[in-house]
């Protein structure tokens, strides 16, 4: 046989061909790269499971099987029991090249034991498989495919009677005593070379007993549970498949291209490899149906577990198997966690849901985390895969009452935490009183306003999410107090949308209840947003309606706020004249009333007013008045707006060196406490100084710093941002 016709010369000429390199054709095989070198070399022996492997990820079916050398004859000195129990592979099989590689690494160390563990429906018995056929031939007694039917009693005794049958011991040697067959097991495995793949574990005391001795042996292990008290193990846990993954995996079962309806099903599905095989198993029985019809029944959340039944295989069933495993409390609180509407939760919040101490707590969600019923997203919180929430709430929360109460706790518990938090962020700020029942617990400590905004910035998604469940649920009272605890941060953050929405499902509870007084407050907070993003004639709308339902109340402190509110509106549309007249009204009345904050903020409002209509100089000593009162205060982003406020004063009494030293000490205090949006008001504002000096190159990088911190301020709103626009056209002219 010339060279050309032996096996490693085929494989070097089809590799080229393909265009692959050694490097990437390990990556492939899982095979050394200095292993498949030797092969094309002749230095090492070719196996039949490198031909299979190499056909198949070269597309050359064949070629290579027929090359391979004939084995030769080894001298045995015990029975020739050399089983392969592995199921059939899926040639759909697709993605998982880290995880395999892991799981090669893993059974190649010294301990030679990898638990691969995942929920229901992930892919972990395939995904084993797939790494057996890979590494079973270079095991000389072959590979053990045993299925521990994790639903089942974790007993290991039956376990070791099926391996020993296998393994060549009459049924009439087995001893029926479950130690005197584990030392049998243990023996018949000495000086063994064989690759034990125990599919579907239920826990680590069922695994433990059916571990090898003998170092020449190695253990593959699935299970829903990450089985930790394998202490010497190496775990790979498995998440679901990435998109393209996903979508790839979907195609090539159902033929259909890849395009937008497919990423949308595959995301429906979860990227869980079960549901994308039932839903594509789904495609295929229904001629009459194209991939949008598909998209379409899986678009409704409340019959996707349905929806993913293909006859024979479902969802529901898969996690029914790890749902069962759980104790009462466990299932308990799995139910219950279904109450809270957030894509995650932390402890604390968990504990207010459960009505359960903090240790128990914490005790079953780990459980839960145990056995991929709950992901952990950051150390201290847990979350949800969509179709496990699904099937919490259909199948698992059956106490409705229970899971009433557990509602109203958690929107009293997001009450008090958002309230003790607000207090934090403004603590001169007017707090309506809110009575809490005496099994509420108290909230996590804030010590400041930094851990306060840092807590808004975990929370806030989950509480938007709260308040309009809490509308839909009739909790109305727990809705519009809520959205009015969450105001000044959505302030602060500049985040509108939920902003808007939070208030405006705020305003239909206030009205369903007839809280008049919540409905004036919401309403005028309304507005608030409103000016805030640029919408002033809506805004305007707001004011008027608040207005009135704060004089029919006799609430005058609420009246003189929405009329301070009102004149900010005015000053933004131009009608200086009207703003000048209600925000001077309304700073009055709180000088009157000792409310130093609220007059100062007004204050800060009547400055910004004076320098639009050409007092700049008046303006900018008003402004430094505010300043002092909010460092008095502790005030650190009013300190910032109202150094932002002298800056634009200066700068239009064309003292730009007095305009960029406020502008300068406005980025440090922005910075300091959080606020991207002044400190990005305040870089422009320094860039259109630099262009009044002629400093063209400095302004340029300075507005470019500007939309880095916080891009496209509202013109409308910033009258920096003006201004920037009209050096910009001077500098491109």
């Amino acid at each position: 046989m010339n060279e050309k016709a032996t096996f490693g010369a085929e494989l070097r000429r089809l590799r080229k061909a393909a265009g692959l390199s050694l490097t990437e054709l390990a990556a492939r095989t899982h095979y050394s790269k200095g292993y498949l070198s030797k092969v094309e070399t002749g230095l090492s022996t070719p196996n039949p499971a490198l031909a299979t492997l190499c056909e198949t990820e070269l597309g050359v079916e064949g070629a290579l099987t027929p090359l391979l050398p004939g084995e030769p004859l080894r001298r045995r000195t015990r029975p020739d029991v050399r089983p392969s129990g592995l199921p059939p592979g899926t040639p759909s099989f697709t993605g998982r090249t880290a995880e395999l590689r892991a799981i090669r690494a893993a059974l190649e160390a010294d301990g030679g034991v990898c638990v691969v563990s995942g929920m229901g429906g992930v892919g972990k018995t395939e995904l084993a498989v797939r790494c057996a056929r890979r590494l079973e031939s270079g095991f000389a007694d072959g590979c053990l495919f045993v299925d521990l039917r994790g639903h089942e009693s974790g007993d290991s005794s039956a376990v070791h009677d099926r391996l020993l049958r296998v393994l060549g011991v009459p049924a009439d040697r087995i001893p029926t005593d479950a130690d005197d067959r584990a030392a049998l097991y243990r023996s018949r495995l000495r000086g063994r070379s064989l690759l034990l793949v125990l599919d579907n574990a239920v826990n680590a005391a069922q695994v433990r007993p059916l571990l090898p001795a003998e170092p020449k042996c190695r253990v593959l292990i699935t299970s829903r549970s990450r089985l930790s008290a394998l202490d010497d193990a190496e775990h790979v846990s498995l998440d679901m498949l990435p998109l393209a993954a996903a979508v790839n995996l979907f195609t090539t079962v159902t033929e259909v291209p890849a395009g937008p309806t497919v990423t949308r099903v595959v995301q429906r599905c979860g990227l869980l490899p079960l549901a994308i095989r039932i839903a594509a198993a789904r495609l295929r029985a229904h001629p009459a149906w194209d991939v949008a019809e598909l998209d379409r029944r899986l678009n409704d959340e409340a019959a996707r577990l349905g929806e993913l039944d293909d006859g024979e295989r479902t969802l529901t069933a898969a996690f029914w198997l790890s749902a069962q495993l759980l104790s009462p409390a466990e299932s308990r609180l799995f139910g219950l966690l279904t109450v809270h509407p957030g894509t995650d939760v932390d402890i604390h919040t968990v504990s207010a849901l459960s009505a359960l101490p903090l240790r128990e707590t914490d005790r079953l969600l780990d459980r839960l985390h145990e056995v991929h019923l709950l992901t952990q997203p950051e150390p201290d919180r847990y979350g949800f895969h969509d179709l496990l929430r699904a099937f919490a709430a259909e199948f698992v929360l059956t106490d409705a009452e229970d899971g009433m109460k557990a509602f109203s706790r958690l929107t009293a518990f997001a009450v008090r935490s958002a309230a003790q938090a607000d207090r934090e962020l403004t603590p001169h700020r007017f707090f309506p009183e809110i009575a809490f029942d005496p099994d509420v617990p108290e909230p996590v400590r804030l010590d400041d306003s930094a851990m306060a905004m840092s807590w808004f910035h975990s929370e806030w998604p989950g509480l938007v999410t709260l308040c309009k469940t809490a509308s839909e649920r009739g909790e109305h009272e727990r809705c519009w107090q809520l959205a009015f605890f969450l105001r000044d941060f959505f302030f602060v953050a500049k985040l509108w949308d939920p902003w808007l929405e939070t208030h405006r499902w705020a305003r239909s509870s206030a009205e369903s209840i007839g809280d008049t007084w919540a409905l004036a407050t919401t309403t005028a907070n309304l507005g608030v947003a409103l000016v805030d993003r640029g919408d002033l004639d809506e805004a305007s709308a707001c004011y008027r309606e608040a207005l009135t339902l704060f004089r029919r109340i006799g609430d005058g402190h609420g009246e003189t706020t929405t009329l301070a509110h009102s004149g900010w509106a005015d000053h933004y549309r131009g009608n200086h004249d009207d703003a000048l007249r209600d925000l001077r009204q309304a700073h009055a009345s709180y000088v009157r009333d000792g409310n130093r904050r609220n007059a100062a903020i007004t204050g800060r409002g009547i400055a910004l007013v004076l320098t639009a209509i050409g007092q700049s100089a008046e303006a900018a000593t008003l402004a430094a008045e505010t300043l002092s009162v909010f460092d008095e205060l502790g005030l650190e982003l009013d300190a910032a707006m109202a150094l932002n406020c002298m800056g634009w004063a200066w700068y239009h009494a064309e003292r730009h060196d007095l305009a960029a030293s406020a502008y300068r000490t406005a980025v440090d205090r922005a910075e300091a406490c959080g606020s991207s949006y002044e400190a990005a008001r305040a870089y422009i504002g320094l860039g259109n100084v630099a262009v009044a000096e002629g400093s063209h190159a400095l302004a340029a990088d300075l507005w470019d710093r500007a939309d880095e911190v916080h891009p496209d301020l509202d013109q409308v709103m910033v009258g920096e941002a003006r201004t920037r626009m009209t050096g910009v056209r001077r500098l491109s002219s």
